[in-house]
């Protein structure tokens, strides 16, 4: 997704480390907190929808004023992140094959002949332009979330992600680094990672005793990254993936042996104040 050169696609296995990699490492209790993957089967992990270029386009309702308007190709029985009745983000992914393009809303549900949110996001998968600054999306830093979830049909079936993944981490600044275009900052703690910050998984990290489907998300970690999109509360950091029967969660439950102190922060971009 989005063109070979955009950011998420690029190999970062040779960036060299940020100089306050330790600061904001310890801000994030890598030294307590162990990887995490939000996904699992059978029903763990934010769900997708694919629809074809004559899906019917439905009107939107959002509280947020720096959302995409709608209207929006939702199918009325579109899958929502916790169900029809869950509680949580909620969020709500559409891909568009016949445009291309992407769909993503937060804490959505139906309302009337269409859907209401508080945000939604569209995203032109051939274009590298970002969003406006200081505008949100799906997720508090304005980045996407399909791209940069780990999905079945890449680990399991092709043996290899080629993109970076996204993380969820306790506090954040009240600031950001491109390609993330907001903050919902939680620290003014001068050690806090702005949203957006991009961690790597050790070169000197042994990845021998792993295998399988955590193998294929680790070698990716060491080649991509994973970026800091969202807070969570959770005393883990939080690794993003699809909601997909098929993962083996044994084979999963290997991630949760890595831990966060195994990651180095690499060089940040130009900060942008969240305010």
């Amino acid at each position: 997704m989005f063109p070979a050169d955009n950011e998420l696609n690029r190999d970062i296995s040779r960036d060299p480390v940020d100089s306050r990699s330790a600061e904001y490492l310890a801000h994030m209790e890598a030294g307590h907190f162990k990887l995490h993957p939000d996904f699992g089967a059978p029903q763990y992990g934010v769900p997708f929808t694919v629809v074809g270029g004559s899906q019917a386009r439905v009107p939107m309702r959002f509280a947020y004023t720096d959302s995409d308007p709608g209207p929006y190709p939702f199918p009325l029985d579109l899958f929502i992140q916790g169900g029809p009745r869950g509680t949580g983000d909620r969020h709500a992914i559409v891909f568009d094959r016949g445009e291309c393009k992407l769909y993503e809303t937060y804490a959505t549900s139906r309302s009337g002949n269409g859907f209401a949110a508080l945000s939604g996001a569209v995203f032109n998968l051939r274009s590298n332009q970002l969003r406006p600054e200081h505008w949100t999306s799906a997720t508090a830093s304005g980045l996407p979330i399909f791209p940069l979830m780990a999905r079945y049909d890449e680990v399991a079936e092709q043996g290899v992600i080629r993109h970076a993944l996204a993380f969820e981490a306790t506090s954040t600044a009240h600031s950001y680094v491109h390609p993330a275009t907001h903050s919902s900052g939680t620290s003014a703690a001068s050690s806090a990672p702005p949203m957006g910050t991009r961690v790597r998984l050790s070169k000197g990290f042994n990845l021998s005793r792993y295998h399988g489907q955590s193998l294929v998300i680790l070698t990716a970690l060491k080649k991509y990254g994973m970026l800091l999109i969202d807070n969570q509360g959770a005393p883990f950091w939080a690794l993003a993936g699809a909601q997909d029967p098929r993962w083996n969660g044994p084979d999963l439950e290997q991630l949760k042996t890595v831990p966060a102190s195994a990651f180095e922060v690499i060089k940040l971009p130009q900060l942008h104040s969240g305010q």
